[in-house]
């Protein structure tokens, strides 16, 4: 079968955006070339890197390669893709140099060529994201392991902004309690949240693909029982109260989430935001402040922010 390779240049900060994109033109998957995995100093105690190629990624900034039918591409997606990456520097982001090239595949040349990169990972004290092909044992009894085949969704689930979410809601996270997660994407943070024992999670997508998506991680993982996944427009409609709310969205969307965010939290709950570029940090922060909340946390890795919030009493 012959695949459409849509390679996107440009840097790391919206790697998730672009993959968004790049998935409203049929992308079932995706590949992250990012020219500073070269130089990172890598934890080798899970086995989640063996010796990277040089060849393999770009010589600056990151490559995003997307694989769309042939059946369904359009030349005419090309320049469309260009022009939506183009324009992520209207909401301040930073897309340069914002190339978008197009070549056609046989499907060999790349359907298993990414699992070599991708091994378990601990990810927090507890959780642990699994590829599904692969043998792992637990290093400790209390060890959580997350199924995953990253062939479904966008990424391993080990991006820093995931990573961030994951060790909050371990901290967070109580037996019995109620969670929403507000652009669920491949469903990882709900799946965590139900094996940290959260009595019931709602995740919410905008994405109807995504939605597909983090339902079938659900089905893999066992958690259909606890988790409700649904298509929805950040809070619109969402009456019930939760426990802990989280959304691991882009800056600017979760701008947009902060002042419904209240009227869905119980008393003394918890809003986690991660997603946040360093450099918009502090606006995220006014805000919060501004609609009612106190900060009780901040967390970073690499240029990433999350925030953990709660409201402050009257």
């Amino acid at each position: 079968m012959k695949w459409a390779e849509v390679q996107v240049s440009t840097t790391s900060e919206v790697i998730e955006a672009v993959s968004a994109i790049l998935e409203k033109y049929g992308a079932t998957g995706v590949v992250i070339e990012d020219s500073s995995d070269l130089t990172r100093t890598w934890e080798d105690r899970y086995g989640e890197i063996y010796g990277l190629n040089p060849a393999d990624f770009p010589e600056s900034g990151v490559r995003v390669k997307a694989y769309i039918s042939v059946e369904t591409w359009e030349d005419t997606m090309l320049d469309a893709i260009l022009a939506e990456v183009k324009g992520l520097s209207e909401l301040g982001l930073d897309p340069s140099p914002a190339l978008v090239t197009c070549r056609i595949a046989d499907e060999e040349e790349w359907a298993d060529e990414w699992k070599k990169y991708y091994h378990p990972v601990r990810v927090t004290e507890r959780l642990t994201i699994k590829p599904t092909w692969e043998q792992y044992t637990p290093e400790r009894d209390d060890e959580i392991i997350i199924e995953l085949d990253p062939g479904m969704a966008f990424g391993t689930g080990t991006h820093p902004t995931t990573a961030l979410c994951m060790r909050t809601l371990e901290r967070v996270v109580r037996p019995g309690d109620t969670v929403v997660d507000v652009g669920a994407g491949t469903g990882i943070l709900s799946i965590a949240c139900a094996k940290l024992g959260a009595e019931h999670v709602l995740a919410l997508d905008l994405d109807p693909v995504a939605v597909q998506v983090a339902g079938e991680n659900i089905e893999l993982n066992g958690e259909a029982n606890k988790v409700t996944v649904r298509a929805n427009d950040l809070l619109q409609g969402v009456e019930e109260k939760y426990d802990v709310v989280v959304a691991n969205i882009l800056a600017e969307i979760i701008l947009l989430l902060i002042p419904s965010a209240a009227d869905v939290m119980k008393e003394n709950a918890t809003l986690i935001t991660s997603g946040i570029i360093k450099e918009k940090a502090e606006l995220v922060s006014a805000a919060l402040k501004e609609h009612g909340f106190e900060i009780i946390d901040t967390i970073t890795e690499e240029d990433w922010v999350a925030l953990v919030a709660k409201r402050e009493r009257s």
